[in-house]
Parts: C-alpha cells; structure tokens; sequence
C-alpha cells in the first residue's frame, strides 16, 4: 500500500509543481508587463532622449538568469560528475542566437516608438501582439486557427484603426504629428516582430524535444540567457555607435527626478523587463504561445489605469473605444478557447467510457 500511495503520490506533486510554475511565470509577465513600458515612459517623459538606451534596458538584466543557470549546472554535477555545463543541444543555442538579434531589433523599434506615444496608447497598439502571435502561431506551429481567434484580430486591428485616425488628440508635449506616426508605425511593427518571435521560440522548444533532449524549465532559463545576452549586445552595438554610455552622466545631471532617481529608473527598467521576458518564455514552456499573447493583452487596462494615475496621461474617448474593442477581442478569443477546451475533454471522456 506504501509503495502504491508513494506512485500516486508523484504524479500529484508533479501537477502541483507545474501550477506552481505557471503562477510564478505569471506573476513575472505580470510585473514586466506593467512595470516595464511605465519605467520607460518616465524616462521618455522626465528628460531622457536615448532610444538606444531604453532598447538596451530591456535586456541588460540578463545577468540575472546566471544565478538560477549556475544553480542547475551545480545540482546537475551533484548527481552525475559528468553532466555536461549546458543542457540545451548546439543547434537550438545558435536558434536563440538568432532570435536574441531580433529581440534586440524588437527592442530598439518599441522604445523608438515609444519615445513619441504615452504608454496607453502604445498599450493598446501593443495589444495587436495577439493577432500577430495567432497568425504566426497558425503558420509555425499549426496552431488551429478558430472563429474566435480569427474574430478576435479583427477586433484588434479595428481597435488600432480607432487610435490611428485621431493622432492629435494624446500627441505628449514635443512631440509633432509626424513623430506620433512614426511612433505609432513603429510600435505596431514591435507588436508584429514580437508576435513572430514568440512562436519561433516554442518551435525551439519542439526541435530540442525532438532531438531527444527533454525540455526542461533550466534548458529554457538557459535558451532566454543567450537570448538576453544576444539582443543586449546588438543594442550595445546601437549605443557605441550613437555615443549613448558617454550621454548617460549627462542626462542624469539634467533629469526632472533627480540624478539619483535617473539610475533607479534604468536599473528598476532593466529588472522588471527582465521578468516580462522570462515570464513569456516560461509560459510558453508551460502551457503554450497563444497563452503568452493572451496575458498580455490582459494586462493592457492594468497599465491603461497605471498610466493614467502614475504618469497622467489623458484617456480619451478614443482610447476607451480602442480598449473596449481589445478587450472584446480578447474575451472572444478566450472564451473560444474555453469552449474548445470543454469540448475536447468531454469528447475523450465519451472515448473512454465507449473504451471501457
């Protein structure tokens, strides 16, 4: 009876440990996903004028992932003195090579554009990451592609349509009809790019699978360090070039927060960006890609709010219309998915019952 209640024991500790999983990947995305775009509003918005810099916060925090990467590789020689230094295969490291570079262009091309919008309407353009991430989704991955996915880009791109057609009425002080455009291009052009990588990375996951090694949540700890490390250094390559490190004392000096408060914001930005990344590479592990893009298409009125109390931005009426349609097109697509969800298990539950 001990050895039977110790089998039935393990599969409940496994469930429970991936719930636990997911939740702390969520709560990472979460704070990312807030904090993050907040963070590097205010640096926009109180005196800072370097795109480089702000694309290149976005990733510098990659250092972090070396704590829990040393972790692993320690605990793994504990067991076998043989283990090897990396658990992700040769192949799927130059992948993520590959795809820290257009991290790294993905982050350039959101600060940029950020630079000239507020966060609230860069966060709802951002929304359009779900169409984005369910169509590349469909062609990638084969992700099925529903009534309520495809209802739900829709509503989305409607939703970014509204915002376009009333550019001046959240322009930020400085800023020229213009540069809202190009801010307003640009920043839909970060939510497609986004959108594409997101995929590319569970198909990563799926090659190193079928290449025999197992995926397990350290190979992906280690697949977003390459990442991180890949997309920090081409944004370096920006900074060099656009002398951004020798600006840094000076912006400081001249920021409306003070000196002090100019390096909390960058370092606080490098942080919380940090956890946005790690959390959609590790929900993607989890559960999947398009869960991914639905969480953060949930957070948008959560930063919507913020923006408004924190950095006071106007809410327009277009805005709402904007964020009424993203989050219709977002509770269509999830309750879709619920319902096919529903669906499938009953499907196997009748299976089962005609099996036994």
């Amino acid at each position: 009876m001990d050895v039977e209640a110790r089998k039935d024991a393990a599969p409940a500790r496994g469930k429970a440990m991936r719930r636990l999983l997911v939740a702390l990947n969520c709560g990472m995305l979460a704070l990312g996903a807030i904090g993050g775009p907040l963070l590097s509003r205010l640096y926009f918005s109180k005196g800072g004028h370097r795109q480089w810099l702000s694309a290149w916060l976005e990733t510098a925090g990659w250092p972090l992932l070396l704590v829990p990467v040393v972790a692993a590789y320690v605990a793994r020689r504990a067991r076998d003195r043989a283990a090897p230094a990396l658990l992700t295969p040769p192949r799927i490291l130059l992948a993520a090579v590959g795809l820290g570079v257009a991290t790294g262009v993905d982050d350039f091309i959101y600060a940029y554009g950020l630079s000239y919008l507020p966060v609230s309407t860069s966060a709802i353009l951002i929304s359009t990451q779900l169409a984005f991430t369910v169509l590349f989704a469909f062609l990638i991955v084969r992700q099925r592609l529903t009534a309520a996915s495809v209802n739900a880009v829709a509503l989305l791109t409607v939703g970014a349509v509204v915002l376009g057609l009333h550019v001046s009425s959240d322009r930020p002080p400085g800023v020229t009809r213009g540069q809202y455009w190009l801010g307003f291009i640009l920043t839909l052009g970060a939510a497609a790019l986004y959108g594409l990588v997101l995929p590319l990375v569970e198909l990563a996951y799926r090659r190193a699978a079928g290449g025999g090694r197992a995926v397990t949540y350290a190979l992906v700890i280690e697949m977003q360090l390459v990442m991180g490390f890949f997309a920090t250094a081409f944004c370096t390559v920006g900074m060099i070039v656009n002398k951004d490190f020798q600006a840094i004392p000076r912006e400081a000096k001249h920021f409306e927060l003070g000196e002090a408060r100019y390096y909390t914001v960058l370092v606080w930005s490098a942080v919380l960006w940090q956890c946005f990344f790690l959390g959609a590479v590790g929900v993607i592990f989890c559960v999947h890609t398009l869960l991914a893009g639905i969480l953060i298409a949930v957070f948008i009125p959560v930063t919507e709010v913020a923006a408004v109390i924190f950095l006071h931005e106007k809410f327009s009426s277009e805005k709402g219309v904007a964020l009424v349609l993203s989050l219709w097109g977002l509770a269509s697509y999830s309750y879709g998915e619920w319902s096919d969800s529903r669906a499938k298990k009953k499907a196997e539950a009748a299976a089962e019952g005609q099996a036994s």
